[in-house]
């Protein structure tokens, strides 16, 4: 199931695939990333690991994106830039401004910031930020900011609008009847 999804969400046009299995054992989650990279690499979308370094690389995956209890951005910056991997992408969890710029000085190359909106998936980061919030993180980092949280068709203009660069979803995508649809629909915000 979790695979046609990623196929769904490849052929629809998503651009990218965050896999964030954190429950699977190493050699499935080695197994879903390969699956995911050779399906995006024919429609040219990126596919991302959370958290696990060893697996993005194992996999061809375009990026690791880290978590506030991953491995510090410093050292992944740092591999990056002695193994002259300068293609291979870092993204950060940011739940507050101090977050954001620290993984920006550290040399993340986008953030997720939120949550923008009340969404059960993140209830243990806090009350939502709404987009006042997101307005000001755009404007105060230089990398790109994704929205999270709460992301919907009705909302997503407003966090294009605060400046996000994109929007990140997990309910928007799993609970659609038609991926391509809501695809088409993004993308034309």
């Amino acid at each position: 199931m979790l695979r046609d999804a990623i196929r769904n969400a490849i052929a629809a046009g998503v651009d990218w695939i965050q896999i964030r299995e954190k429950d699977l054992e190493t050699r499935s989650l080695v197994d879903l990333g390969r699956f995911a990279v050779a399906e995006a690499g024919a429609r040219g979308a990126s596919v991302f690991i959370n958290d696990r370094l060893d697996v993005a690389l194992t996999v061809g995956a375009a990026g690791v994106h880290l978590g506030e209890k991953s491995l510090p951005v410093e050292e992944v910056a740092a591999w990056r830039r002695s193994a002259g991997r300068t293609e291979f992408r870092i993204g950060v969890s940011c739940h507050s401004l101090q977050s954001a710029r620290s993984a920006e000085r550290a040399g993340a190359d986008y953030i997720f910031f939120g949550p923008v909106f009340e969404t059960p998936s993140k209830i243990a980061f806090g009350r939502p930020q709404g987009t006042e919030r997101l307005t000001e993180i755009c404007a105060l980092v230089e990398i790109p900011v994704l929205a999270i949280g709460g992301v919907s068709l009705e909302n997503a203009r407003a966090c294009i609008a605060a400046g996000a660069a994109g929007i990140a979803a997990i309910r928007l995508f799993q609970d659609a009847t038609d991926v391509a649809e809501i695809a088409a629909r993004l993308k034309a915000i």
